[in-house]
């Protein structure tokens, strides 16, 4: 268990010497977290291991000797420890990333981009939160962690990026329901059981799950394979229809836009939201604005605050609301924020928010 009364000890295992380095780095300049060792393979990883054993681990998964998928099966066969993928943006890389995720990893991050001063510093952010996140995430043998401490203060609110909501009285009366999902840590299986659980008639769903570009397309192939309905990385201007889920691209805001009866996606830069882009708040806030009452917002498995006020907002708009309860949520953040704004109808299970969608739709 990751004590709210200590530093958060990383394990940083990669074989390239400039990211263990760069990694070193980020770490020991979060006052959150503590450099406990570095390791260029999974084996030298285990050998420190045996002195101590770490909160977090983050590994490559391209390495000589023992690839990291090897590597994190046997941790969580042995002695589960909760584990942030760091993978290059490559075919090969983010197919195997997400491959992980079945095995156990906890998150997904790309490795440090030091292109420019910007760029180090929300990578230097998104890395920090993974592995703050992965410290509170509840796997076998590890008790859980109560929510406190665990509010990540935002960087900008969805204002950053679309305008304040206001109930718009003018739009053109539809019928047509739309399904607004968002999710952080522990957010991907949650999702992959909701979508393969999801009839090929049903509404037309968005999805916002905080991922790094490209595995936002390599997950949604993956749920394509698996599901009854379609599933696609969204595109500007997809339509937003029946039978068919959207996903966000990664590192990019995703909002719902309306031209008579019709829906359609809208793809946008703009700041990091709650220190997320895509923010689960941008996509909350723009279907309030476009499809009110005929939405089911739902807010799942995350850490920090990203969807809570935008949640609300489809709640005030008419919107029926849904979220993941503390028991089935790997980490208990984003929905417990927003159950504080009472910005729910309804708290369901995991096992639940299915039937609880279709209920309403």
């Amino acid at each position: 268990m990751v004590l709210s009364n200590r530093k958060v000890r990383v394990l940083v295992v990669d074989d390239s010497a400039v990211v263990r380095q760069t990694l070193s780095s980020i770490i020991e300049a979060d006052r959150s977290l503590s450099l406990m060792a570095t390791a260029s393979d999974p084996f030298i990883a285990a050998k420190k291991m045996l002195d101590e054993v770490p909160d977090v681990i983050t590994l490559d998964v391209e390495m000589p000797r023992m690839d990291g998928l090897t590597f994190l099966k046997r941790i969580m066969n042995q002695h589960p420890i909760p584990v942030v993928i760091i993978s290059s943006l490559t075919q090969k890389g983010t197919e195997t990333a997400i491959k992980a995720l079945e095995y156990g990893a906890v998150e997904i991050i790309t490795k440090p981009q030091m292109d420019t001063k910007s760029f180090f510093k929300e990578s230097s952010i998104r890395i920090c939160d993974a592995i703050k996140a992965a410290s509170y995430a509840k796997l076998r043998r590890r008790k859980s962690v109560s929510h406190t401490n665990m509010k990540v203060e935002p960087k900008y609110s969805a204002d950053a990026v679309i305008p304040s909501y206001r109930k718009n009285n003018s739009m053109i009366k539809t019928t047509e329901k739309i399904v607004a999902i968002g999710a952080s840590t522990g957010g991907t299986e949650a999702l992959t059981h909701i979508l393969s659980s999801m009839p090929p008639d049903s509404p037309g769903i968005i999805v916002v799950q905080h991922m790094p570009e490209e595995f936002t397309r390599s997950f949604a192939l993956r749920l394509n394979n698996l599901c009854a309905i379609t599933v696609k990385e969204a595109d500007v201007n997809d339509s937003v229809i029946r039978g068919r889920a959207l996903i966000a691209p990664g590192n990019r805001h995703i909002v719902l836009k309306r031209s008579g009866a019709r829906y359609y996606i809208d793809i946008t830069d703009g700041p990091l939201v709650n220190r997320h882009r895509p923010s689960v708040d941008v996509l909350f806030r723009s279907v309030a604005m476009n499809a009110g009452s005929n939405a089911v917002g739902v807010i799942m498995t995350g850490m920090g605050s990203d969807g809570a006020k935008g949640l609300l907002e489809l709640k005030d708009a008419g919107a029926y609301t849904i979220a993941q309860d503390e028991k089935s949520s790997v980490v208990f953040g984003m929905p417990y924020e927003a159950i504080k704004l009472n910005a729910h109808t309804k708290i369901l299970s995991l096992e639940n928010i299915t039937s609880g969608i279709l209920n309403k739709v």
